[in-house]
């Protein structure tokens, strides 16, 4: 008998695009995978966006990994050797969540940089709700008869940041402001505490998580604020530090494997000793150090003995290198997730001890594991982003830790208004202990710390005009496109508030702390940017944030600053450093209204003053050999590259 055909389906069933590729990669770095204790917990899958373009609707994703925001160029100068590109779209690939992790495998290698800077974009982008854009390249032109066009300056949309993970063959990683880069070197570890690793075996800083997620926070962070790599106070380099220590180490939270594994050996105590707390493990011992080369909560004796540190207020008037400085901060935003984290699970304390708060001797409960590390990671996603978004809350320039304190209280109690569980409070409380006070304020109670909206009874009625013209300008924006389309309707906007501001600027004379209408007098729109943020009650707040500066000859001579600034030399001295003003401004387009007008003034003699001060080398003596040697520009130099070479580490 003859079988009949099998009806042919009439139609088939989409298949969705997934949100997520799955891609495996270190949780620390390759050292733990070799201790018992921690090597099932060191290798997790991370969850990074599934790229596609939004007109087109096809995927981006190129072998190297390339796609819309990271460009993986896998050059080994050393060996002049290039590494053959990763193709993540491989099906073996996507069957098995990427390449497993392999200190030998170049390819994996090129996963694991792209899966953790991804991450760390993600993160930016959830909590400033925006895109997130590197910063673009600055050029003088060219006046066509082989000289340089006087003071005109292109700017170059970057789209995409590049990855070199075998770029230097030395015990350094850092952030290329001139190069738009990250370049990743390796070495050999040294030979004086084999315990910890071979001795003479190759480290490669790519396979470092915190690494990784250090120096694209830098990237990050020159998008937002490129002035913050000019060093006119001591705790200007030093917050670019301590901001990249914190992202990578709150993104250790996002691991809930790692993060219930350190919760149940710690037995619930995140003030102790924990993995956690650690930047960059491997680095640290292979470099010479007992342990990790960063450690937020303690550090090791000269006889290898781990000890909490506690705090001490004289320190940030006696610490001035970056790296040490800047550990003061992180310091404090780190003792302000325990004091929120203890707050958060007291209740479950209680009811696991009946009462008494002396938990039983013995592994603690699964579920009580599992309660506790959800508590942990509330609390540090909240802090991460508390932190993040603080930084369209500070002035464009000259930031102080005194200012970064003031933006955490104000951007927090704009988004929360109940703060049921004193998250601002702890952070207050954690800044005090460490000494860290802003310059401007009679009180450390919220109100006195939150900004303060503009008083001055015309301010609102001359800056009418302008915030009107950004409303009309706001209707163009579409977030969800392209980024290069959405970067120049910024800079296209930018340039006409620019031109607005010039023709009107005897009406601004020192309303934004700047000398607009002095002859000379420089400025620039320097960024102009919305943030669109949804907070727990689900109120959502849209703001425009507009950043102005403006900048003149310093000069090491008071009685010369004298005369330039009011007598109008016709004939100048070069200029000994540049010294910068500014302010940002926080403008709500639905109501027309500027709520915040951040200022650092350029008509203050004060500050002028201070900035002498720290140029010369009175803070600090060995700080002004390696970032005032001459005049120095954005982007003249290097400054992440001799910062992190100065210390062999990250």
């Amino acid at each position: 008998m003859q079988q009949k055909e099998m009806p042919r389906p009439s139609h088939t069933i989409p298949v969705e695009r997934p949100p997520f590729r799955r891609l495996r990669a270190y949780a620390f770095d390759p050292s733990l995978s070799i201790e018992l204790e921690n090597a099932v917990i060191n290798t997790v899958t991370m969850q990074v966006r599934w790229e596609f373009d939004p007109e087109t609707q096809k995927d981006i994703l190129q072998p190297g990994p390339v796609g819309e925001y990271l460009e993986v160029v896998d050059f080994d100068p050393a060996s002049e050797c290039f590494y053959a590109p990763v193709d993540l779209n491989q099906p073996y690939l996507l069957a098995q969540d990427g390449l497993a992790p392999s200190e030998g495998n170049p390819q994996f290698h090129q996963q694991m940089v792209y899966a953790v800077a991804m991450t760390t974009i993600r993160n930016f982008e959830h909590a400033l709700g925006r895109l997130a854009f590197w910063a673009p390249h600055y050029s003088i032109e060219s006046d066509g008869q082989g000289g340089q066009a006087a003071g005109k300056i292109t700017e170059t949309y970057v789209r995409r940041l590049r990855i070199y993970p075998h770029a230097l063959r030395e015990a350094n990683a850092y952030y290329s402001p001139q190069k738009k880069a990250l370049l990743l070197g390796y070495f050999p570890a040294t030979s004086s505490d084999p315990r910890y690793h071979l001795p003479g075996g190759i480290v490669f800083t790519c396979l470092s998580h915190d690494v990784v997620a250090h120096e694209t926070t830098h990237a990050l962070l020159d998008g937002m604020h490129r002035r913050y790599e000019e060093a006119s106070n001591p705790d200007v380099l030093a917050f670019h530090e301590a901001f990249a220590d914190i992202v990578a180490l709150f993104q250790h939270f996002s691991l809930p494997e790692v993060l219930r594994q350190q919760i149940a050996k710690a037995r619930g105590d995140l003030a102790s000793e924990n993995l956690l707390a650690q930047l960059a493990q491997e680095f640290g011992q292979a470099t010479g150090s007992h342990g990790a080369l960063r450690d937020a909560l303690g550090n090791y004796d000269e006889n290898g003995v781990w000890q909490r540190s506690k705090p001490d207020p004289t320190q940030i008037n006696q610490v001035f290198e970056p790296h040490a400085r800047g550990s003061l901060l992180v310091a404090a935003i780190f003792d302000t997730f325990v004091s929120i984290y203890q707050s958060r699970i007291a209740d479950l304390l209680r009811i696991a001890t009946s009462g008494t708060g002396v938990l039983p001797v013995g592994a603690l409960h699964p579920d009580l594991v599992n309660r506790l590390a959800n508590e942990a990671a509330k609390s540090a996603q909240h802090i991460l982003n508390m932190c993040i978004r603080a930084l369209d809350y500070c002035p464009p320039v000259d930031l102080t830790f005194g200012d970064y304190l003031r933006a955490l209280i104000t951007a927090d109690d704009d988004l929360v208004r109940d703060d049921d569980l004193g998250y601002r409070i702890a952070v207050v409380e954690a800044f005090r202990q460490r000494g860290i006070y802003p310059h401007d304020v009679r009180s450390l109670s919220i109100d006195s710390l939150r900004w303060q909206e503009p008083t001055d009874p015309d301010f609102h009625p001359r800056i009418l005009p302008m915030v009107q013209k950004l409303r009309e300008m706001i209707q163009e924006w579409d977030l969800s496109g392209k980024r290069e389309q959405i970067y120049k309707v910024f800079w296209h906007a930018r340039a006409e508030l620019h031109d607005w501001l010039q023709s009107t600027a005897q009406e601004f004379q020192g309303l934004f702390g700047l000398g607009l209408s002095r002859p000379n007098a420089k400025f620039e729109v320097h960024s102009l940017r919305p943030a669109r943020r949804v907070g727990p009650d689900g109120q959502l707040l849209v703001e425009l944030v507009i950043e102005i500066t403006q900048q003149k000859s310093g000069y090491f001579d008071p009685a010369i600053q004298d005369q330039v600034d009011n007598k109008g030399m016709s004939s100048p001295p070069p200029a000994d450093f540049i010294f910068r003003g500014g302010c940002t401004l926080l403008v709500d387009p639905i109501t027309e209204k500027v709520r915040y007008c951040i200022t650092k003034n350029i008509l203050s003699d004060g500050r002028l003053a201070r900035q002498r001060s720290y140029t010369t080398g009175d803070t600090d003596n060995s700080l002004r050999a390696v970032y005032f040697g001459s005049v120095n520009q954005s982007g003249l130099k290097e400054p992440f590259a001799f910062l992190h070479r100065s210390l062999a580490g990250a």
